[in-house]
């Protein structure tokens, strides 16, 4: 009935068809493009610094007693850890019919229950959910023939990286072998053990004397002046001058007298190469809504347009690209459209030998395909890998589907010498097209299923 509805109605069918192709090609350009679908890993991570300390005393005095806590929430499904030089990594799974809002917050009340017996010197732990943001969609290499890494570093980290997070769609930016400033002391143990002084009195000169704080305000009857102590160390000459000691006889030991300070790097256990010349590495992510394909486009452009103003000698170079591996996809899956269609066109007139009988599917199955995009875009699904290859299945079972069902009705017209068909056979005809498509929608859906491995985690 609902299919004779629309054969009794041919303008009001092709009204449809058109706002069917409208509709289509709106949701195709508002779908994000994403390598995977939008996914919330059920997995709660648990990170603990503690600097200086090694490996074997991160893993006793953190990483197991946090352990101990964490092992007896309900719904875990592994737990693992990792613990280096200086800091500690706890991944915790869970179930996937577990409420990660609420196993979240229970591996927070259990973490703090714990924090009280891991050593003052420990920073709090960081317990934060993992996000399918997190995956890293460009990574670019900036290198430099005339400035230092350590300078080159501060300047992607000052001017770069605070223009490419306005870009529309970016999460968040990791600089790679990242290289801050610092003021470097360099203490000499014989002179510190002459003068008797420790590296403690050394970190608690600093605590006492390198500290800025609030001195009120000078109030007269017209005038009112805030009073700032300036308590801040500057320069390296700064903190040479700084006191450590006062001997009985009124001399003072001073940090030059012990050893130096100079300006330098952080840290220098890290270090990023791009084609064997020292670098600074940027990792970018998207935002989880976010068209990956538009981000990285505009992530270039703002490249192109800070080229400009770099410093002399800087340049950069795209390392990784994910977006290429979305747009090869893409268009390989419209190839594979345009070739399926082609072949069925082809097929049809070759064996039918009726421009009538092959001009209705060359129409129907694009119409079809397009159709689909805006039932992607009303469903919050997105352009990815899985829908990609949802779509492929659907082209086959469309183009099986036409190809059957037109051969049959142009074999049954020849044997009956048919100028058109019965209403009630025409009724019967669109009946078992539907059938066709919805046996054929539960087969893709069964085969996508059971096609899907690696990632744990719900699509979202």
């Amino acid at each position: 009935m609902f299919t004779h509805f629309f054969i009794k109605r041919p303008v009001f069918a092709s009204v449809c068809s058109l706002l069917i192709i409208i509709l289509g090609m709106v949701g195709y350009t508002r779908l994000p493009v994403q390598e995977y679908p939008k996914i919330d890993p059920p997995i709660v991570t648990v990170s603990t610094n503690y600097p200086g300390a090694s490996p074997q005393v991160v893993e006793t005095e953190v990483t197991e007693i946090l352990e101990a806590q964490i092992n007896g929430i309900a719904g875990i499904k592994t737990l693992t850890s990792n613990s280096r030089e200086g800091s500690s990594s706890i991944s915790v799974e869970f179930e996937l019919n577990r409420d990660l809002e609420v196993a979240a917050q229970e591996v927070r009340t259990r973490v703090a229950r714990a924090a009280r017996r891991l050593p003052d010197e420990v920073d709090e732990p960081t317990v934060e959910k993992r996000s399918g943001d997190d995956e890293r969609i460009l990574w670019v290499g900036f290198f430099s023939e005339n400035l230092s890494p350590l300078e080159l570093s501060n300047y992607a980290d000052l001017y770069i990286k605070n223009t490419l997070e306005t870009v529309d769609g970016v999460n968040s930016i990791f600089i790679a072998g990242e290289r801050r400033y610092a003021m470097l002391l360099w203490l000499n143990p014989v002179q510190m053990a002459a003068r008797q002084i420790s590296a403690l009195d050394v970190e608690q000169a600093l605590r006492r004397q390198n500290i800025e704080i609030p001195s009120g305000r000078i109030e007269g009857k017209e005038t009112e002046y805030p009073v700032r102590t300036l308590g801040r160390l500057q320069t390296p000459q700064d903190y040479e001058d700084l006191i450590i000691k006062r001997n009985d006889n009124g001399s003072q030991v001073k940090i030059r007298d012990v050893g130096r300070v100079e300006i330098g790097a952080r840290d220098d256990r890290t270090v990023a190469r791009f084609n064997g010349k020292p670098a600074v590495s940027m990792g970018i992510s998207k935002l989880a809504d976010a068209n990956l394909i538009e981000v990285v486009r505009g992530i270039k452009a703002q490249l192109a347009e800070l080229e400009k103003s770099f410093p002399e000698g800087l340049r950069y170079e795209i390392a990784v690209d994910y977006s290429e591996f979305v747009e090869l996809a893409i268009e390989e899956v419209w190839i594979s459209l345009l070739i399926s269609i082609s072949l069925v066109v082809l097929i049809i007139f070759l064996f039918l030998k009726n421009w009538r009988a092959t001009l209705i599917p060359a129409i129907t199955i694009p119409i079809s395909l397009i159709g689909a995009f805006s039932v992607m875009f009303f469903l919050g699904f997105s352009i990815n890998t899985l829908t990609l290859f949802a779509l492929t299945l659907a082209t086959g079972l469309v183009v099986d589907d036409t190809i059957v069902v037109l051969e049959n009705i142009i074999r049954y017209m020849e044997e009956k010498r048919l100028e058109t068909l019965p209403g009630n056979l025409r009724r019967r005809g669109g009946s078992g097209i539907c059938g066709n498509c919805h046996n054929g929608c539960f087969s893709s859906g069964v085969c996508s299923r059971r096609l899907c491995w690696g990632s744990n985690g719900t699509i979202i």
